[in-house]
């Protein structure tokens, strides 16, 4: 399976309940922290509803 780095590169302050649950079951409580995971359907689809506060690469090897 393939990893994928996630940055958090906005702030979860003053957003919904569930979107700030979703970053901490992501592995991110700090702004430009990165965490690097597989890129399972799970995921993606947690990153697909944070999209707008987190920076997604994909990583080699």
């Amino acid at each position: 399976m393939a990893k994928i780095k996630i940055t958090q590169v906005k702030s979860g302050i003053d957003r919904p309940e569930r979107q700030k649950l979703t970053l901490k079951a992501l592995g991110l409580t700090k702004m430009h922290a990165s965490v690097e995971v597989e890129a399972t359907p799970q995921v993606l689809g947690m990153v697909t509803k944070v999209n707008h506060l987190v920076k997604v690469e994909q990583v080699n090897g």
